[in-house]
């Protein structure tokens, strides 16, 4: 009886996560939730700490999509409230720090979500983590070269077309523009790596894909 009581209590420890099972109560696994999102608060911060000393550079930067789409940014482009400049300073900062530090943030939630994934699983993502970096640069770095200009230019056009005239464009107002812009195409080119991780995992196939083709052209419309 006495052997009994042991083995229970034994296997007992094993539930709690104090045993050879190595699984975590509840409360364990806030306490690493909790760890996981100051460490990429933290990350984040730092990002922004790299990137403040580079603010007008980058400002700079942002402001090159106007030139290739034929205007003059310097004398277009302005500021109509005080603290206008400090809200596109903290803009520019906040992104480009996301920016930065997103590959360490989607390290740290990696490590706190496979324990809970099967070895399958952990490997379709771990394959796909580098991909889905470079695919998001490119989408950027698509929307920026080409995307953003030509967006630039049609609405400008539109503009004249209607004929409402302007003197300059609020600066925020730009800013805000061209960084969702960027987002955008950066998150688009992030789909092919969702379906391939979504098909390792089991979820979709080629016969659901054909199935459900009309309807995603339709949502995919939509969002766009």
């Amino acid at each position: 009886m006495a052997m009994m009581d042991n083995e229970t209590l034994e296997s007992g420890d094993d539930a709690d996560g104090h045993g050879e099972l190595g699984i975590k109560p509840f409360f364990a696994h806030l306490e690493d939730l909790r760890k996981t999102v100051v460490f990429c608060a933290i990350s984040l911060l730092i990002g922004m700490l790299i990137a403040f000393p580079f603010t007008a550079d980058i400002l700079t930067l942002l402001k090159e999509p106007m030139a290739r789409a034929g205007a003059d940014g310097a004398d277009l482009l302005k500021v109509t409230k005080l603290a206008a400049g400090f809200s596109i300073a903290m803009r520019v900062i906040f992104w480009s720090g996301m920016l930065l530090s997103a590959p360490v943030m989607l390290f740290s939630i990696a490590r706190f979500v496979f324990p809970g994934l099967t070895e399958r699983e952990r490997r379709a993502i771990s394959r796909s983590l580098t991909a889905s970096v470079g695919l998001f640069v490119g989408g950027v770095c698509m929307g920026f070269f080409m995307t953003v200009p030509v967006g630039i230019k049609v609405m400008m056009r539109i503009t004249d077309k209607i004929g409402v005239s302007y003197d300059f464009i609020e600066l925020a107002d730009y800013v805000s523009f061209v960084l969702k812009m960027l987002l955008a195409f950066g998150l688009a080119f992030e789909l092919p790596v969702v379906v391939l991780i979504l098909g390792s995992l089991g979820i979709l196939n080629s016969t659901s894909l054909r199935e459900k083709r009309r309807h995603v052209f339709v949502g995919l419309l939509v969002l766009a």
